[in-house]
């Protein structure tokens, strides 16, 4: 059991269990008979059952278990909010500390990467087709889930590579392309099948519609919030998240390096802190992240926040842009705090935007004919993976249903 496979697990990952120390973690969960941190995990990847199988050395289980019930397994145990989740309603937290979760998880994940292992098998086929429009989180889980029980799914993604959110919205300090690539292989393996650099419009569904038997849409978020009503938004120099990170994560940081300076970042988010240590890593002058909530209810994970602070970034709480100021391009933020009685400004060579995603145009108001269905941060609005993944899981069965196969 002494062989691990490194799989690029970055700064702001906690340090990966070994055998040793994963044992000595598993051994001290409690066996909750209903185990409440099965309970609150949105995907039901039942951590206190993969849990029990690491702690009797059951690796293998533990893959199954995980694997069965979460197909982005590796993805979610670095990028899920756990202290949220599952360790946040852990039984030990009243003894001492919560059993680290995550860590476990991304321990087993480990193994079935470093041994090859696979757990997950396609039923016989169905003579069913279905279509999978995007190929973020939700259509992932959706697409395995039909898969396993003999559907031919196909899917359709505008971007270059498959991952949606997972390649092209989370830094990789934070969720490595190898991971994203092994969650995508688990997938794969079920035969689904992939086309890429193809956007549908929300006009061609009904076409596609006579050529499957079912479509799922799980288009996210593509585009993305920006503050357009604030006074030099426009200015050159300013940037949304979403598109910062893409053009991070595809040139290497290559097409960024050279314009970052002083940067100023908008929102208290994930994203935010994303941007912030993407900023560092490539070399930013300064990087301030301002946000309206407090420090105690801003939207980043904790772990996020502690890891963009230790490379050096500040966090301002409490204030909410009112001006963007420059000539050509910005060179300057104007803030007010919540509660009008401070005013701050911040010098800036690059403002990035980081409020929030919002879905296209042409499926914002997509009516759903019979047999195809929807799901995701379409719908939820953006929130986390693991709950992307709980609503293709979902999505899956009332496709099943549909199909007569349930």
């Amino acid at each position: 059991m002494g062989k691990v496979l490194n799989l690029g697990y970055g700064e702001a990952a906690t340090p990966t269990y070994n055998v040793r120390l994963a044992m000595e973690e598993a051994s001290r969960c409690l066996l909750c008979e209903d185990a409440p941190c099965s309970r609150d995990c949105p995907a039901g990847t039942d951590p206190g059952k993969f849990i029990r199988s690491l702690r009797f050395r059951n690796i293998r289980g533990a893959v199954e278990t995980i694997r069965k019930n979460n197909i982005l397994g590796a993805s979610c145990a670095l990028v899920c909010p756990y202290d949220r989740l599952c360790e946040g309603a852990c039984s030990r937290t009243g003894i001492d500390r919560p059993i680290q979760i995550g860590r476990l998880q991304a321990f087993a994940m480990q193994h079935e990467q470093a041994y090859g292992m696979r757990v997950l098998e396609r039923a016989e086929p169905v003579n069913k087709r279905v279509l999978c429009v995007g190929a973020g989180p939700a259509s992932l889980a959706c697409a395995a889930k039909l898969s396993e029980h003999g559907i031919d799914v196909h899917i359709v993604d505008a971007h270059e590579r498959a991952g949606g959110v997972l390649r092209y919205g989370i830094t990789p300090s934070r969720l490595p392309e190898s991971v994203v690539d092994q969650d995508i292989a688990c997938v794969e393996a079920l035969g689904v099948s992939f086309e890429q650099n193809r956007r549908i419009s929300a006009d061609e569904l009904p076409v596609l519609r006579k050529e499957y038997d079912a479509i799922f849409v799980g288009v996210g978020l593509s585009e993305a919030k920006l503050l357009t009503t604030l006074p030099g938004a426009d200015l050159a120099g300013t940037q949304a998240a979403i598109h910062f990170l893409k053009i991070a994560r595809e040139t290497e940081g290559k097409a960024l390096a050279s314009k970052l300076g002083r940067v100023v970042i908008i929102g208290g988010g994930d994203v935010a802190m994303d941007c912030a240590s993407t900023s560092i890593q490539l070399g930013a002058e300064s990087v301030r992240v301002v946000f309206m909530e407090s420090m105690d209810k801003m939207p980043a994970g904790v772990a996020e926040r502690d890891y963009v602070v230790s490379l050096g970034a500040t966090l301002i709480s409490g204030f909410v842009p009112t001006e963007l100021k420059g000539k050509d391009s910005v060179q300057a933020v104007d803030f007010v705090s919540v509660n009008k009685d401070s005013h701050m400004s911040l010098a800036a060579d690059l403002v990035i935007f980081a409020v929030g995603q919002r879905i296209a145009d042409d499926y914002r108001d997509l009516r759903l004919e019979d047999g195809m269905f929807i799901a995701g941060d379409a719908v939820n609005g953006g929130r986390t993976v693991v709950e992307a993944v709980a609503e293709g899981k979902e999505a899956a069965l009332s496709i099943l249903k549909f199909l007569a196969l349930a």
